[in-house]
């Protein structure tokens, strides 16, 4: 399953760490972050709750990047 997310960051370098904490988070089998158009697209591992996983993945991106925001 495939979502699209809503995001705040500040800078370019900034989304490529949230994209790199959200691919080394468990049920994520893939994202990827546009930057420009501030949206996270998350291809969720089969089976997966999509809610526990995205609370996860924005408890992971605000580690590398603290004032980081994902419209869950």
């Amino acid at each position: 399953m495939k979502k699209t997310y809503g995001i705040e960051v500040d800078c370019a370098n900034c989304a490529n760490k949230m994209e790199q904490a959200a691919k080394e988070t468990a049920g994520v089998r893939d994202c990827t972050v546009n930057f420009m158009a501030l949206k996270m697209n998350v291809e969720f591992e089969d089976g997966a709750d999509e809610k526990s996983v995205m609370k996860e993945v924005l408890k992971n991106c605000k580690k590398v990047e603290d004032d980081c925001e994902i419209y869950i």
